[in-house]
């Protein structure tokens, strides 16, 4: 049947398809942890890539990587600091520049949170099979390279 289908049709069906899967997943590890954890999607995502950077970034790096505002961003450290989550120091070089950084409050509440998150991904994914997820990988990558899937 999508055979008949021109391939314009069959791109938008597949797009229409990766955005419910994605927009679907989203919404169900929001309220996974907003439910269980009384956190949120953003606040992992900030513990995240502090946790994959130990070292601590910048404000402005840490925006970058999570490809949100430093408005976005700060609001988001400014309560997980509040929580003793994150600590802010100023750098010796530049009175401008503000790194931030886990605590070990942090550090170990992430690792908690991201074990959760791990067996909720298990949850959500865990049908496909190795040679499914092999493929999907496959395929996501050569899409964000540009390259034809």
């Amino acid at each position: 049947m999508n055979q008949m289908l021109p391939q314009s049709k069959r791109l938008l069906k597949m797009w229409i398809r990766l955005l419910r899967v994605t927009r679907a997943s989203e919404s169900h590890l929001r309220e996974f942890l907003r439910v269980n954890h009384d956190t949120t999607l953003p606040r992992f995502d900030v513990m995240a890539a502090l946790y994959r950077r130990r070292e601590g970034v910048t404000m402005s790096d840490l925006s970058r990587m999570l490809l949100v505002s430093n408005g976005n961003a700060t609001a988001v450290v400014d309560r997980l600091e509040k929580d003793g989550l994150v600590r802010r120091t100023q750098s010796t070089t530049d009175r401008r520049t503000i790194f931030v950084a886990l605590t070990e409050a942090g550090l170990q509440q992430f690792e908690v949170l991201a074990a959760e998150h791990e067996r909720e991904i298990i949850t959500l994914f865990g049908g496909l099979s190795d040679t499914d997820l092999d493929t999907l990988t496959d395929i996501l990558k050569r899409m964000g390279k540009g390259e034809r899937a």
